[in-house]
């Protein structure tokens, strides 16, 4: 019988953590979240403020979310830990919460950001660079062109609770990634 191997730290690790903060959540009626897991305009005096610009992306708003989220980058990360490495995945997981919680605040509005779907974007953009020769691979320029669209229209002609730019942001941080490491 074969053994069950723990093949993705940081995917498996960021999956279980997000997990079992959606728990904590349900548990607090959502007052963690709101607290430590979302981010939103804040006083730059708390020092929560600057903790909710990384860990916004472990909080979810419901099993929905979670999952939809939780699926694809179960399927996706692993794939990209084995071939970058944890430490290198660990760091496109920082960019993305730290800089699509910085884009989030300075925009109008009150809203708070929660969710792993700019992760998420960004590895499938990052996927889609992956295992291609020389120049720019023309599975990127199609992913780009189909999601981005998507989004675009998503974020004119549906009003629903969804950040938009923060796929959008997300996808484009994984495509930059992924063709600078390319280069390396």
């Amino acid at each position: 019988m074969k053994k069950i191997t723990f093949n993705s730290p940081v995917i498996l690790s960021f999956a279980l953590i997000s997990g079992i903060v959606l728990i904590a959540n349900y548990m607090t009626a959502g007052w963690l979240n709101s607290m430590f897991f979302s981010v939103y305009k804040g006083s730059f005096k708390d020092p929560l403020f600057y903790l909710r610009l990384l860990t916004h992306v472990l909080g979810h708003s419901n099993w929905e979310h979670y999952y939809g989220n939780m699926i694809l980058l179960l399927l996706v990360g692993p794939i990209l830990e084995e071939k970058y490495g944890s430490m290198q995945i660990l760091s496109v997981i920082v960019a993305v919460a730290l800089i699509t919680g910085v884009v989030h605040i300075l925009l109008p509005g009150n809203s708070a950001l929660l969710g792993a779907s700019g992760v998420v974007f960004s590895f499938i953009l990052l996927a889609s660079v992956t295992g291609s020769g020389k120049g720019i691979p023309a599975t990127l320029i199609i992913a780009c062109l189909l999601y981005i669209s998507k989004e675009l229209y998503a974020g004119i002609a549906v009003r629903d609770n969804i950040s938009q730019l923060t796929h959008i942001i997300g996808g484009s941080i994984g495509a930059v990634y992924g063709l600078a490491i390319r280069k390396n």
